[in-house]
């Protein structure tokens, strides 16, 4: 049987169901995010319009050929203050079952090209440890781990670590001085 074909492209307002969908699994079942208890598409309209067209704000989802949403990935505001504006900060979901399949990989690419002309030096990546297959995709586009923020974050009775990586949205130059 053959791979499914996968394609990705800009999110629409009509995509906003399955990207909460998809979120509202990892709030309910993992600690990759500290949100804890689901949303509903209504109270996410903000944050879509944020995310919608062109700008350093990006929301991407990847389809099957049936347009089904298997994944989307975000590039969202960092902290609200200007002088953070040049970087922004990232993440990738997976609907459950779609993982493992290149999906992660695939938007991180379109996402990285789609911002590339964007005044965007820094891109961030907080990780709640352990997340090995998080960690993996990350390093395997640039990211470095820059520092751990420790016991952050409760959910599920206990305390959870994040890990901080980052990249240079483009290549840095080359530099002999540290």
């Amino acid at each position: 049987m053959a791979s499914p074909a996968f394609r990705v492209r800009p999110a629409t307002r009509g995509d906003l169901t399955s990207i909460v969908e998809i979120y509202n699994h990892y709030v309910a079942h993992t600690p990759v995010t500290f949100e804890i208890a689901p949303t509903r598409p209504e109270e996410r309209l903000d944050w879509f319009n944020e995310h919608s067209g062109p700008g350093r704000y990006r929301l991407l989802v990847a389809t099957l050929d049936d347009g089904r949403i298997v994944g989307w990935a975000t590039s969202s505001r960092f902290r609200p203050r200007a002088a953070y504006d040049t970087s922004v900060e990232s993440s990738v979901y997976c609907r459950p079952g779609f993982e493992g399949q290149g999906i992660g990989s695939m938007l991180y690419e379109a996402l990285f090209r789609a911002i590339r002309e964007e005044d965007i030096e820094r891109i961030l990546a907080g990780i709640t440890l352990p997340n090995p297959a998080s960690v993996r995709l990350h390093r395997r586009f640039g990211f470095r781990r820059v520092g751990v923020f420790h016991r952050v974050g409760r959910k599920f009775g206990r305390y959870w670590d994040v890990a901080w990586f980052e990249r240079p949205l483009r290549a840095e130059p080359a530099s002999d001085a540290e």
